[in-house]
């Protein structure tokens, strides 16, 4: 009996040891990641959605925000309400905004609590945008980059598709029309030219001379 007793407690503090470290842990690598991004944004779920890239073919976004871009700095993120800027942003999901020589990615204040996997996808999106100059064969690129990501993210975890948030459901569509256009940008094209916010956009732009 007396066994038995002292094996449950030598289990309870092994518990206890246990959480402790992990905790440990758990902190320890968020302090290493808030450091690697303190040029970036101090927000935990942003900095994972951008972590998250590293696995996807949104790789080069990931390098972009951290400063390997037209800029050569680090790029500024955070959410904001967006109508602050101009109410006729009120409603859009984010936003690539170029002050000075500092890039910066604006997401609507609406998604904080969007999936980790959903930030991810508009942030390789917004990434792309590194200057002043826009085109529909840049915004094509940029959709299409996030819907693949959205479309990896999401077959590796089904579950992802019937989470219930306005980001997500953006998601999905491209993911559907992604998938229409046998995983290019056939669809998302035809998307993007008839977009009335991209009605007055150039067909090209530096960089984005040629349809993918």
């Amino acid at each position: 009996m007396k066994k038995n007793v002292l094996f449950l407690l030598f289990l309870m503090v092994f518990s206890v040891f246990t959480n402790v470290s992990f905790a440990q842990d758990e902190t320890s690598n968020d302090e290493a990641l808030y450091k690697k991004y303190k040029n970036v944004t101090d927000d935990i779920n942003i900095i994972r959605a951008v972590e998250m890239l590293e696995g996807t073919t949104g790789k080069y976004s990931k390098e972009a925000i951290l400063g390997k871009n037209l800029s050569n700095r680090p790029m500024k993120i955070q959410f904001m309400n967006l109508a602050t800027i101009n109410p006729i942003y009120t409603n859009f999901d984010a936003l690539g905004w170029k002050q000075k020589k500092t890039l910066n990615i604006y997401i609507n204040e609406k998604h904080k609590d969007a999936p980790i996997e959903a930030l991810c996808a508009i942030l390789a999106h917004e990434a792309i945008h590194q200057d002043e100059y826009n085109s529909l064969n840049e915004e094509t690129y940029a959709w299409t980059l996030e819907a693949a990501v959205w479309t990896q993210l999401s077959d590796d975890n089904k579950e992802l598709e019937n989470i219930s948030h306005p980001l997500v459901e953006r998601e999905n569509v491209i993911k559907k029309l992604f998938k229409r256009g046998d995983y290019t940008s056939k669809y998302i094209h035809k998307f993007v030219v008839t977009n009335k916010g991209y009605q007055n956009l150039p067909e090209t732009s530096v960089g984005f001379e040629e349809l993918l």
